[in-house]
């Protein structure tokens, strides 16, 4: 394997022995590299300018500065990936308004967390499968009254984005090319300042509009 190819990994937590255990079972796995360890998101935030990670896997509750923090200051810098024992809707919503690109728990098996570090990396954002089922529940709730104004296509076409709807179904439903649909899809996540999808669906959950 080329070193270009292997996903440079800062690790995140403060606990020790979480980051010495992630570090020795990720070193058994092909394509990462473990770079740098950090017990709080203050000292993740300074590696990471330091040292320019691939990915950067980060816990939720840390002291002096926690993780979902960090990830916002990271932000566009570097792919975050939140890895916890907390599945709470509140601390889900808040990391990936906070640009995460991914949230999983810590009982994930190394092989896999070294995959969703890999597919992470390569922009795919990356679930455990308890944090995919609460995601979709909270997309099928209701939120307060919308605060950013959408036509009422585009709104349509919100509601079946946040349903999990791909855009092959959506111009089925509402009878439009492919074509209308990416173009509406476009113009929604610019409009709502969000970077993805799930970003979007979870904008129509806290709006109400599910």
């Amino acid at each position: 394997m080329n070193e270009s190819d292997v996903v440079r990994v800062l690790i995140a937590d403060d606990e020790r022995l979480v980051r010495e255990g992630i570090t020795a079972l990720l070193a058994l796995q092909p394509g990462v590299e473990v770079i740098g360890t950090a017990e709080n998101g203050r000292a993740a935030v300074r590696l990471a300018e330091q040292l320019a990670p691939d990915v950067v896997l980060m816990d939720i509750r840390m002291p002096g500065m926690d993780g979902v923090e960090a990830a916002g200051l990271l932000r566009g810098k570097t792919t975050v990936l939140m890895l916890t024992t907390f599945d709470e809707d509140d601390y889900l919503i808040r990391a990936l308004r906070a640009g995460a690109s991914g949230y999983l728990l810590k009982d994930v098996p190394a092989a896999q967390l070294a995959q969703a570090v890999r597919l992470a990396h390569a922009g795919v954002d990356q679930y455990s499968a308890a944090v995919s089922g609460r995601l979709a529940a909270l997309v099928r709730g209701r939120g307060p009254a919308g605060s950013i104004e959408l036509t009422d296509r585009e709104t349509d076409v919100l509601r079946l984005v946040a349903r999990g709807a791909a855009n092959r179904e959506i111009a089925r439903v509402l009878h439009l090319s492919e074509g209308t649909v990416k173009n509406h899809v476009s113009n929604i996540l610019s409009r709502l300042g969000v970077r993805d999808r799930t970003q979007a669906a979870i904008y129509a959950y806290e709006q109400g509009l599910l």
